[in-house]
């Protein structure tokens, strides 16, 4: 069995009112957004090595680019491989909107001495649904204990005191501790051995993730060659790190003013995705695609479907450059 992350929730659309876009303004595709534009805004799926910390891997990918900023989403200790996420430039703004997005584990977990296959099975089925867990001596987080959500925990091979699973699971879950703790209701022990992160969200081990060497020669066929093959492969759109999140699109007429932080009004909706609850994070888009803003919503999807009138949703982050889309909206002049 496969197992599902949060990312993976069906929603459907749902359309409020009909409406268009104009195509001379914005991005129509977003899969031809230009090079510069990504340099500056892009986000990569690395595949960290083993050896480097996160922090070093986000440096190097930023001195690589020749950007002002690098920031990656998720730490991995440095023996840990797999995928990193790390925004470029004002692509670090969608960073966080991936911590609710729930991420996968293939890891190889030691046992201290040999347990009967059927009883791994069955403690390890134990560790499904909400755990405690106390932060390992050796991270860098204040050690108190907390929940953490498995999502699910399957084993694909077991062979002789070492058995490899792979586990879905909250941000914030320790892997190292899982095994610890499985170990001790086993009544052997246990530890980690290796681990790689094989799923952020929606970003998967695809043909778009690469290594530090990958995103290099990439780069420096665009500079050199002009060819931006490679390069394009692997520097994605900031919308990439939102496909998880439930979104809302509005008008053209809107947009400035969400990039000038207004919040969220009623009128301004085009269409939605349903199972949108109070106090949700969604992503706020234009017509054509392209990511606007973080919101916090403040109903649900059916009752915002239904509103007219009145504010719907509070602007947690702003995306979206000001002047993409121009101004249809006036300030309020304040009395003299």
């Amino acid at each position: 069995m496969k197992g599902t992350l949060p990312a993976d929730t069906p929603r459907e659309i749902l359309v409020k009112v009909e409406a268009s876009t104009d195509p001379n303004i914005g991005f129509s595709d977003l899969s031809a957004l230009p090079m510069e534009y990504l340099l500056q805004n892009g986000i990569v799926c690395l595949d960290k090595p083993s050896g480097p910390t996160s922090h070093e891997v986000a440096t190097w990918v930023r001195k690589i680019l020749h950007s002002d900023k690098a920031g990656h989403s998720g730490t991995l200790d440095p023996a840990v491989t797999g995928i990193l996420p790390t925004g470029i430039g004002h692509g670090t703004k969608v960073m966080q909107a991936l911590l609710p997005a729930g991420k996968e584990y293939m890891c190889v977990m030691e046992l201290h001495a040999l347990a009967e296959e059927d009883e791994i099975r069955r403690v390890v089925a134990e560790f499904i649904g909400k755990i405690y867990q106390k932060p390992p001596l050796r991270s860098s987080v204040k050690r108190i204990l907390r929940v953490r959500e498995i999502y699910y925990n399957n084993i694909l091979e077991i062979k002789g005191r070492l058995v490899l699973f792979r586990v879905g699971c909250q941000a914030g879950t320790y892997i190292r501790k899982l095994c610890y703790d499985i170990g001790q209701v086993l009544g052997v022990g246990a530890h980690m051995r290796e681990l790689r992160r094989t799923r952020v969200g929606k970003l998967t081990e695809d043909e778009r993730m690469c290594s530090l060497y990958d995103l290099k020669d990439a780069y420096e066929f665009w500079v050199e060659d002009k060819d931006e093959t490679e390069l394009r492969k692997y520097l994605l759109p900031p919308e990439e790190a939102l496909e998880h999140l439930p979104e809302v699109r509005v008008r053209d007429s809107a947009v400035d003013a969400i990039c000038h932080g207004a919040s969220l009004a009623a009128s301004g909706i085009v269409s939605l995705h349903t199972g949108i609850m109070k106090g949700e994070l969604f992503a706020l888009k234009t017509l054509k695609g392209e990511a606007i803003a973080l919101m916090r919503s403040k109903d649900t999807s059916d009752r915002i479907a239904k509103a007219k009138t009145g504010i719907i949703a509070i602007t947690e982050r702003v995306l979206m450059e000001r002047g993409r889309y121009p101004a249809m909206w006036k300030k309020k002049e304040k009395p003299e």
